[in-house]
């Protein structure tokens, strides 16, 4: 390998961020879903995480890839996990529940700093009418 080859490799040793569409960071809902998987309610004893990790990778990367409504991805989700499944024990049936909670998951993400980002606003809105007035009445003293 040449200097310049290892040069680069060790630049990517840093694993950046990945985001999908901007909009889905995959490490983070992932490990959302490991530390939830066993709480849910198609949850399944005999089942390990590494069985519903695909599921929940296709319904996170589907929301960013597909957006929109549940109904129209559905199909398309469905062949993802028959394509992506792999070693998974899970049951069609159960999987898609996993992909469906999955996909709610981003979808409220998504929405969770549009919702943040306003209600900052309105609070900030009477502080902003009130700074004008404080400052001609100290101009004025």
């Amino acid at each position: 390998m040449t200097a310049q080859a290892q040069d680069f490799w060790q630049e990517q040793e840093d694993d950046p961020i990945v985001r999908i569409d901007g909009r889905i960071d995959p490490g983070a809902h992932d490990t959302y879903w490991q530390s939830v998987y066993w709480s849910q309610p198609y949850f399944r004893s005999m089942l390990d995480y590494e069985d519903y990790a695909p599921a929940y990778c296709v319904g996170y990367c589907g929301f960013a890839q597909y957006g929109g409504e549940w109904a129209d991805a559905e199909k398309s989700l469905c062949a993802n996990w028959l394509r992506i499944k792999g070693d998974s024990r899970l049951e069609l049936d159960d999987a898609m529940q996993a992909i469906r909670a999955a996909w709610q998951h981003a979808e409220r993400a998504q929405a969770q700093p549009e919702v943040e980002e306003e209600e900052e606003l309105v609070q900030m809105a009477p502080m902003r009418r009130q700074a004008p007035v404080r400052q001609r009445a100290l101009a004025a003293a």
